[in-house]
This record gives C-alpha cells, sequence and structure tokens, in this order.
C-alpha cells in the first residue's frame, strides 16, 4: 500500500494477509480508511458482492473489524479456482 500503515495493529495484520492474496489495499475518502479490492472482481467472485471492502480508521472493535477482513479475504470464490501453488 505504499508505506501507510493503519493505525490498529490488528487492521494492519489483516490487510497484510489480504496483500499477500492479492488484494489491492487503496486510499479512500471520506469515512473509511481504505478500500480493499479483489484480485479477481468479476461476476464469477460471489457475483461482486464482497469484491471491495470498506476499511474503517477507527472501529468500534478492532479485532472484530480485522476478523471480518480475514472472514471476507479468505472465503473469497476464486481462491478455490486457483491452482495449487498460485
Amino acid at each position: 500500500m505504499g508505506g501507510k500503515r493503519h493505525p490498529r495493529k490488528e487492521i494492519q495484520q489483516a490487510l497484510n494477509h489480504a496483500e499477500a492474496l492479492g488484494w489491492q489495499v487503496e486510499p479512500a475518502s471520506g469515512h473509511a480508511w481504505a478500500r480493499l479490492y479483489c484480485p479477481f472482481n468479476d461476476r464469477n467472485c460471489r457475483f461482486g458482492k464482497f469484491c471491495v471492502i470498506s476499511v474503517w480508521s477507527t472501529p468500534k472493535s478492532s479485532a472484530d473489524h480485522a476478523r471480518q477482513i480475514r472472514r471476507v479475504v479468505d472465503k473469497c470464490g476464486r481462491l478455490d479456482d486457483e491452482p495449487e501453488g498460485g
């Protein structure tokens, strides 16, 4: 993400996990700190429903928000379509 780190450790770890799987972290304006974009972002990827995740700067619970990010990233339907090893 170009050096900008999330101020909450748990959320930064979830963002690192997402980036390792190819998700793109883009700075956002407004209420979101950033947005995560699925690397596949096509109609077969959960019909586009979870292809973008808002990352909040000050969520009520950092641990819960980090779990939510990981859950969406890990349940990406297209990850199962990828061959072993990449």
